[in-house]
């Protein structure tokens, strides 16, 4: 069987229906592990104290803000060049995740800001860039609420996230292209000399796992509502023809 044939709604909604249990029960006993033993089980840093710690939230929800809107441009490029309708709904059902896990990576990165750079906020490039990209998210969100035409909707929704890509592309990597920046380098890296130890290393692990499987669950979730919706709506425009 083709990956293609679940841009099919019936076999989509079959195979989501199965896996979605194991889902949710795998990514909440990985967020439970992870953050328990991140929090509660690894010293604190000689340098940041237990405040090092809010990296068990902030770096897998960074992570997750910039790779959704990654997932968001491919749904949309498919959606663009093969017009699957499903596709189009799992980018906009994960435009909310992302939101969320964008808001969370902007939150924490200012309570940590706070005690290393005496700000909750600067301009730096990487903020910034985040920044920008939380803007398109919400404009994304709100253009396909704006636009009664889904097909016309899934279509400027697609445009948009393919010029906001740009930004996704800087909040991952401005920190490699602008040092001067008061963001502190790539907090995992295969050089072993500047990625993090592994006390806090192991447990980032675990919650990177748990955010990418909770975005997974979210995103299926969401995105059979919208099928449902989109069903919904195309049997009650049927009626009222007859």
């Amino acid at each position: 069987m083709s990956i293609w044939d679940y841009a099919n709604p019936r076999r989509f909604m079959v195979f989501s229906g199965r896996v979605l249990p194991g889902l949710a029960v795998l990514s909440v006993a990985c967020l439970i592990v992870g953050l328990t033993w991140g929090f509660f089980f690894t010293p604190d840093d000689y340098k940041q104290g237990a405040t090092v710690k809010i990296i068990f939230l902030h770096v897998p929800a960074a992570m997750m803000a910039i790779n959704a809107w990654g997932m968001m441009l491919v749904a949309s490029v498919i959606w663009l060049v093969r017009h699957h309708h499903v596709s189009a709904l799992a980018a906009r059902a994960a435009a909310p995740v992302g939101i969320t896990m964008t808001l969370v990576a902007l939150a924490t990165g200012a309570i940590w800001g706070k005690p290393m750079w005496g700000t909750y906020w600067a301009w730096d490039p990487r903020l910034t860039s985040f920044m920008i990209l939380l803007v398109f998210y919400i404009g994304y969100v709100a253009l396909w609420e704006a636009i009664e035409d889904p097909d016309l909707a899934a279509d400027l929704t697609s445009v948009l996230c393919m010029v906001g890509s740009v930004f996704a592309l800087l909040s991952r990597y401005a920190v490699n292209l602008w040092n001067q920046g008061l963001h502190q380098g790539a907090t995992l890296s295969l050089d072993p000399e500047t990625n993090i130890s592994n006390t806090f290393w192991f447990p980032l692990l675990v919650c990177i796992v748990a955010f990418v499987l909770l975005f997974i669950t979210l995103v299926l979730l969401r995105t059979r509502t919208h099928v449902r919706l989109r069903k919904a709506d195309a049997l009650m425009a049927r009626r009222m023809r007859v």
